[in-house]
């Protein structure tokens, strides 16, 4: 069958929003992972006093004029993520591994004058932000709610629909309803429409013009076995044009100006089955969502670094990012009913009608980082940044579509504190790194997302005029994920893993 485009372009009700957006997808574009070079990771990212490496200008800008020469790096990247669920006392695991180009940029350095501005430099840096490539599969027995209330609960939304809204009249299909429904009534009225045709949900007995009230056609009793299985693919990509100058070698400016870009990809499958009364009513269901969110944005960075003897002190700020995005998505719902005859054939519901929502906007949190260095010499260098976020500052946009959902982001979000540790100690031609991350949740709960906690290890050779980098680090945080958005809400408790082995060459020019 060929697929349908669905462009939906209006925002008609609370209850018929174009689209299911959430805090969730918010935060997927405002949390950076620490990616970049095998240096920078090694030492988890404490470059903001230090500069001199090409990851390093993300963080401080003026880290570029550190340089003493132009130079060239590449890196690439080994992620492998493990994913250990617990859903009502049910351990699952689930695994990805996926590699990229995670770093790619160079920077040429220029003499000025001796007095004075002596150097200036200018760059231009590739970073992966985010490799959205993961794998989650939750399974377990819920003892109360159901998929069926997901339906439900669209279904009786704001006094229920209107039970001729979600009959396929003469001549018309599921797929033309569906597309209907969506341009004229919006993605609640669809979620009605999907419950309603697999059977899922029914009219009330007492249903009546004024009296729209539905029912869940999944038996009573609780127990219902749930699986959720997520697969997401994808980037959030920075590449950053960068400008920086030194004042005798003691002070350092620069500035960044960043072109954001994404492609983020999520297949989720929910199943349910059940015994309760196997003689009536829906045995078991799937329901089958895909999305595709893509766009662009733009930032801006400021930077300063002094150097104090042997010391190093940076400040640097980064605007909100703000990015303008499209998404697209895809449906369809399975379910299996029975009666005391045996088990009726299944009743697919697959519109196959592709929905390309109007683009909106997000304006993610501003964030301040400060650091201090210490340089012993050639031999080695220890350093710390701080960054703060306030997330309850997290936004879509236009505000007068969105006012419910930040205001409740203003409620529920927080701010967040950033430390990274980092050292460094030379022997010859070696250098021997380390680093030490911790990332405070976005939530004032610290539960729906939890604290992050990484450590960070890597060693490197210098040949010359090349040099090759290599480094490991491991982090891991904790996060609730639920199986749907509204009706059942119950969450699996999952414990992530994220280990990284980078692998970085750089050519001095």
């Amino acid at each position: 069958m060929k697929k349908t485009m669905l462009i939906l372009t209006a925002f008609v009700s609370m209850a018929a929003q174009a689209q299911e957006l959430s805090m969730g997808d918010a935060l997927r574009y405002s949390q950076d992972n620490q990616n970049g070079t095998a240096r920078f990771r090694a030492m988890s990212g404490a470059f903001g006093a230090l500069g001199g490496d090409m990851s390093a200008i993300t963080v401080n800008p003026a880290g570029s004029a550190v340089f003493s020469d132009s130079q060239l790096a590449l890196t690439l990247n080994n992620t492998s993520t493990r994913n250990q669920s617990n859903y009502f006392g049910t351990s699952t695991t689930e695994s990805d591994n996926s590699f990229d180009l995670n770093q790619a940029g160079f920077v040429f350095v220029f003499d000025g004058k001796p007095e004075g501005w002596n150097k200036f430099s200018l760059a231009v840096n590739y970073d992966n932000l985010n490799n959205f490539n993961n794998s989650i599969f939750s399974a377990g027995t819920n003892p109360t709610a159901s998929v069926g209330d997901y339906f439900l609960n669209f279904a009786n939304f704001d006094g229920g629909y209107d039970i001729s809204l979600l009959q396929t009249q003469p001549g018309e299909t599921i797929s033309s309803l569906y597309q209907f429904l969506g341009e004229n009534y919006g993605f609640g009225a669809q979620q009605a429409f999907l419950g309603y045709q697999a059977f899922v949900t029914d009219q009330a007995s007492d249903y009546s013009s004024t009296n729209r009230n539905y029912v869940s056609l999944v038996p009573a009793g609780g127990d219902y076995y749930q699986e959720n299985t997520i697969f997401t693919s994808g980037y959030n990509g920075k590449l950053t044009f960068n400008a920086a100058t030194s004042y005798k070698d003691k002070i350092y400016i620069g500035l960044n100006l960043n072109s954001h870009f994404t492609d983020y990809r999520q297949h989720t499958s929910v199943y349910e089955s059940n015994t309760n009364s196997p003689t009536s009513g829906v045995q078991r269901l799937r329901f089958d969502n895909d999305l595709q969110t893509f766009g662009n944005g733009f930032s801006f960075q400021l930077g300063a670094i002094a150097k104090i003897t042997d010391f190093r002190v940076g400040l640097a700020y980064e605007s909100p990012t703000w990015l303008t995005l499209t998404d697209r998505t895809m449906q369809s719902l399975r379910a299996v009913s029975a009666d005391a005859a045996g088990e009726f054939p299944t009743d697919v519901i697959n519109p196959n009608v592709e929905n390309l929502y109007a683009p909106y906007r997000i304006q993610t949190p501003s964030k301040w980082t400060g650091s201090l260095a210490y340089v012993f010499g050639k031999r080695g260098l220890i350093s710390m940044d701080y960054a703060i976020k306030d997330y309850s500052n997290l936004q879509f946009k236009p505000k007068s579509d969105y006012v419910d959902l930040n205001s409740s982001m203003g409620d529920l979000l927080d701010m967040s504190g950033e430390l990274r540790l980092g050292a460094e100690y030379r022997i010859k031609a070696f250098s021997l790194r380390g680093g030490y991350r911790m990332d405070q949740s976005p939530y004032k709960d610290n539960s729906t997302i939890g604290d992050l906690t990484g450590y960070s290890a890597g060693l490197g050779y210098n040949f010359g005029n090349t040099r090759l980098d290599l480094a490991y680090s491991f982090a891991e945080r904790d996060m609730d994920q639920r199986f749907l958005t509204s009706g059942m809400t119950d969450a699996a408790r999952i414990n992530s893993e994220f280990h990284n082995v980078s692998l970085s060459l750089l050519f001095q020019l």
